[in-house]
């Protein structure tokens, strides 16, 4: 174990108890790759036990604030109960859960979904990383999974200075796996499909749209950045006449076509096109067309603070023309997974689009991520997913 000094003033964001310690805030002191410090403030008092990451911004994350909290396999194994826990209180009327999420549940870096019988996990930072056997092993005695499959493959890890890698960890098989979702049966790769497998955060959002629709009668639906058709499911068992729906990638699309045939769906209720989003939206509206509700799931456009304005000006772009595709009464669901995009600036930026598409709207709610994506109070970084309801008037 070794000792980190914080520069004079630099304890704050510890004392609010915010996991992280960039690297510009220490005074002196440095550790191997995941190994556990000690972390003082300039007069010597302790602020937290954390894992130091030599090649990060992000020089420690924390694991505890409690000095006397030993960060042992008892420590991994009580945060991991503490977190699956949480998420058997929840009632989640699914198959696919995340079972821990990273900093909120006090396990920095680590990301763990479960799929049906397969667990798939992001060890994102150097700490899990060094601890990756052990909380292997504890995920399968605590969840009775036969199998665990490593999708440690995000750009976080190349900021930590740790390679890529994915494969079975535990167990083995097919990469293939069938959920349950809202009564919808959806499958999933978790070898190759985005993120773990699947976008579990949008799980309630999918279900709201579903009733959105149901309730003001949408006939014509428009699903843009569709991926495996998800929101497409929603729509037609909300009753949707017809869904246009659209995605640069012909693997999700196919999915998304199996998809409407798992659930015994009408494929004449569908259209697919494998072409760019806002080139389609474009012609839409040079064809006078015109939908009922519109999603708009786009993928990451700012992945981080230094791609803020391109990002800012493309989901602009793209919700004004949205805006213009809505009459009066048209519904638009809105979303950001971008976490340096606040919620207060993709209001701003949506606001922006309508009024530059001379569309009177208003929101009538908004979405975040599922509850089984928890967002820790001195966390804010974590809410990376937001989305607005939004009427045309």
């Amino acid at each position: 174990m070794k000792n980190l000094r914080l520069k004079a003033g630099k304890e704050r964001s510890l004392l609010r108890r915010h996991p992280w310690v960039f690297d510009s805030a220490i005074e002196r002191g440095a550790a191997d790759t995941g190994e556990l410090v000690r972390v003082e403030a300039a007069d010597g008092r302790f602020l937290a036990w954390g894992a130091y990451a030599p090649r990060s911004r992000i020089r420690v994350r924390v694991w505890s604030f409690d000095e006397a909290e030993r960060i042992d396999a008892a420590f991994f194994e009580r945060r991991l109960q503490a977190a699956i826990g949480l998420r058997q209180r929840l009632a989640i009327d699914s198959d696919g859960v995340r079972l821990v999420h990273g900093e909120s549940d006090g396990l920095p870096g680590l990301i763990v979904d479960r799929y049906a019988d397969t667990l798939v996990a992001q060890f994102g930072a150097s700490g899990v990383e060094r601890h990756k056997e052990l909380l292997a092993d504890l995920l399968l005695g605590l969840t009775g999974c036969a199998r665990l499959y490593e999708r440690s493959d995000s750009g976080v890890r190349q900021l930590e200075g740790l390679p890529n890698v994915t494969g079975w960890l535990r167990g083995g098989g097919a990469t293939e796996v069938t959920i349950h979702e809202h009564g919808w049966r959806l499958t999933l790769d978790v070898a190759s499909g985005h993120k773990t497998g699947y976008y579990l955060d949008q799980r309630d959002s999918r279900r709201d749209c579903a009733r959105l629709v149901r309730q003001f009668g949408c006939a014509q639906v428009l699903n843009a950045y569709c991926y495996t058709g998800g929101f497409t499911l929603a729509a037609l068992a909300g009753g949707a006449r017809h869904v246009v729906s659209v995605d640069s990638s012909a693997p999700a699309l196919q999915r998304a076509q199996a998809h409407v045939a798992l659930n015994g769906l009408q494929p004449q209720r569908c259209s697919w096109l494998d072409a760019d989003v806002n080139a389609t939206l474009r012609a839409f509206v040079a064809e006078g067309r015109r939908f009922d509700l519109i999603v708009l799931d786009p993928p990451k456009l700012a992945p981080s603070a230094a791609h803020l304005q391109r990002a800012a000006r493309a989901y602009k772009d793209v919700n004004r023309l949205a805006f213009k595709l809505l009459p009066p009464g048209g519904l638009l669901l809105t979303y950001s997974c971008s976490g340096a995009v606040g919620v207060e600036l993709f209001q701003k930026i949506v606001a922006s689009a309508a009024q530059e598409a001379d569309a009177d709207a208003v929101i009538l709610g908004r979405h975040g991520g599922a509850p089984d994506h928890p967002v820790g109070l001195a966390f804010p970084e974590g809410e990376y997913l937001k989305g607005l309801v939004v009427l045309r008037r």
